[in-house]
């Protein structure tokens, strides 16, 4: 029998999904909010007329560097490397996140919709501006009330859907 709290709901429920099927459908949920997270950030590149961020290629040498496996190439090759493996780390912590999701409900818990929304949020948050923090490439706490919404704004679009994602998964 389930438990109900206020913020959610814990037992199994009568679904007899595995927890692998709960994995792969909450890593196809990260990835549906890693493309709302996206198009979010694009939109606000297209209304602000800002330019792309260097924090993921940022991240992506500095992981490198302190793992000693060096990005082969030279120059321009190198470069586009690096461009293209710094979007891709934003894909894996946002599948990542989303296999996390799928593991919780697996465990039986299933949150309220906002709830679900702002702590896969807070989640996502932290899974993508940690590394970069911990790494020296940016600092939170130097951030203005504009930055604080161009990285929030993205991330909670990224909650919503995976929410909504896993919970029609639910319903199946």
């Amino acid at each position: 029998m389930a438990k109900r709290t206020p913020v959610g709901t814990i037992g199994k429920g009568r679904r007899g999904i595995s927890v692998a099927g709960w994995a792969l459908r909450g890593a196809a949920a990260g990835a549906a909010g890693s493309t709302a997270l996206n198009a979010v950030t694009y939109l606000d590149m297209v209304v602000r007329g800002r330019g792309t961020s260097s924090t993921p290629e940022q991240t992506v040498e500095k992981l490198a560097e302190k793992a000693h496996v060096p990005i082969p190439g030279d120059g321009e090759t190198r470069r586009n490397r690096v461009q293209g493996l710094g979007p891709i780390t934003g894909l894996a912590a946002g599948v990542g996140v989303g296999v996390g999701v799928g593991l919780v409900r697996a465990a039986g818990y299933r949150s309220q919709p906002l709830v679900g929304t702002l702590l896969t949020t807070l989640v996502v948050l932290v899974a993508a501006n940690g590394p970069m923090t911990v790494l020296g490439i940016t600092d939170p706490r130097t951030w203005s009330a504009t930055d604080w919404a161009s990285d929030i704004v993205p991330h909670l679009a990224y909650g919503a859907v995976v929410k909504t994602t896993m919970d029609a998964f639910d319903r199946l």
